[in-house]
């Protein structure tokens, strides 16, 4: 007997005749509660956190709401579930003139760092890949802006602002995540340029950035360095990493330099060692802080939404004591993350912020979006495993924001490092003093 070649190969009679009908759409399958794709609006502003904001910041947050709820909600579930990436769209994310965020002149918005937070929120508050999206490319200008020459800044920065041309930001390593200091990417000094061979993992946007701004070690000088490589540059390969859990939207890749030829007007001579990139760091690290903010408001308004429209038991879920009490929990999570990403807004303006702050509001911020994302996930009951209705897809989007731009644990050690003293990075065994 022989044995198919695939088990989906074997003969279809015992199944029904209904077996490949399509699924119903979620509306017609469940009418009791509005999917996503009709966005709840937003009640999550139980402390009125908009009083603290400009006019002109209310109204980039507004806009940028409208767009999000109108424009990528209807669309944004089939997306994940497929892992693709919605190009149509990246046109109408141009257009809320948010793309790198702080950045003052050649075509850059020039926000507040608070005005950039908030815009940050409301995409990630509908969808956080495509949050990602944005503070991918963004934080490639952001290293160009302050790291580049004046002739890369008005060659480049124009058209990243209007997203006519994307790009992305490779630090990270198949080896060196958390340690990213310790990179093996090589820069060699040619005639005329550079040659750079290595490996980059976890590259988001990667598959089909126009411009790659590539973090790699001087031979010479054994210091990091940094240089904008073009797509399809000869030696270069991009692929995507398949099977993600979260952030499904955002195409991540894992780059393969094999003598990459870069020419010495592509090098960004701002960046001559590890530290110069803590400049960038510091800005993204804030922006992503807000990433889940905005995730937790979104899953909090659609919570909202569907404990007063379900019914069980004759009563809206909402009328249940329990149900209320996780609703408040929620609600109180959330009003707690936007202060502490408020105040960390408001030092890096009067340049008081410090890394440990920073670290620690990214670190708790989104410890405390997974909590409200998990109780978001129990309110829903069968419901809030499907991406239809959001919650589940929040809770799988956020776990790698809870380990990019530093995990818990190491961002925890960047906080300890700046209240003790002592670093704590490495095993006790591999320093050269012991520590007691």
């Amino acid at each position: 007997m022989s044995i198919p070649k695939n088990r989906d190969e074997v003969e279809q009679n015992p199944r029904s005749s209904y077996f490949n009908l399509p699924p119903l759409d979620v509306s017609v399958a469940f009418p009791q509660a509005t999917p996503v794709s009709t966005f709840p609006p937003n009640v999550s502003d139980y402390y009125q956190f908009s009083d603290l904001l400009t006019v002109e910041d209310q109204a980039l947050r507004m806009r940028v709401r409208e767009c999000m709820e109108k424009e990528i909600a209807p669309m944004m579930t089939e997306y994940w579930e497929k892992a693709k990436f919605p190009f149509h769209a990246i046109p109408k994310l141009g257009a809320l003139g948010i793309a790198g965020g702080t950045i003052k002149g050649y075509g850059c918005p020039g926000l507040s760092i608070t005005a950039s937070a908030i815009a940050m929120a409301e995409v990630a508050r509908v969808d956080a890949s495509c949050s990602t999206f944005i503070l991918v490319h963004s934080l490639a200008m952001l290293t160009i802006a302050l790291c580049g020459s004046e002739e890369q800044k008005l060659k480049y920065l124009h058209s990243l602002a209007q997203f006519s041309a994307v790009a992305c930001w490779a630090l990270t390593e198949p080896d060196y995540g958390s340690d990213a200091s310790g990179l093996k990417t090589t820069a060699i000094k040619v005639e005329g340029g550079w040659i750079l061979e290595g490996k980059k993992r976890w590259i988001g946007n990667s598959t089909f950035a126009d411009l790659l701004v590539v973090f790699a070690r001087n031979t010479t000088t054994n210091q990091i360095n940094g240089f904008i490589l073009k797509k399809d540059a000869p030696g270069l390969t991009v692929t995507k990493i398949e099977n993600k859990i979260g952030l499904r939207i955002v195409q991540n890749g894992d780059i393969v330099m094999k003598r990459v030829f870069v020419p010495d007007e592509d090098r960004l001579p701002g960046v001559n060692s590890f530290q110069d990139t803590n400049k960038v760091l510091a800005v993204s690290r804030v922006m992503v802080a807000w990433q889940p903010i905005g995730i937790s408001m979104g899953v909090y308004d659609m919570c909202h939404r569907y404990l007063k429209e379900r019914k069980q038991f004759g009563a809206p879920l909402a009328a249940f004591q329990i149900n209320q009490q996780k609703l408040v929990h929620m609600l109180g999570n959330v009003q707690a993350m936007v202060l502490v990403g408020w105040r960390l807004c408001k030092l890096y303006e009067k340049e008081k912020m410090t890394p440990g702050q920073a670290s620690l509001a990214k670190a708790w911020i989104s410890l405390k979006a997974r909590e409200t994302a998990s109780i978001g996930r129990e309110l829903l009951g069968g419901n809030g495993i499907l991406a239809d209705f959001l919650v589940a897809k929040a809770l799988c989007d956020l776990e790698p924001i809870y380990t990019y731009e530093g995990t818990y644990d190491i961002n925890s050690l960047i906080t300890g490092r700046e209240i003790t003293g002592l670093a704590s990075f490495k095993p006790a065994m591999l320093s050269k003093r012991s520590r007691m």
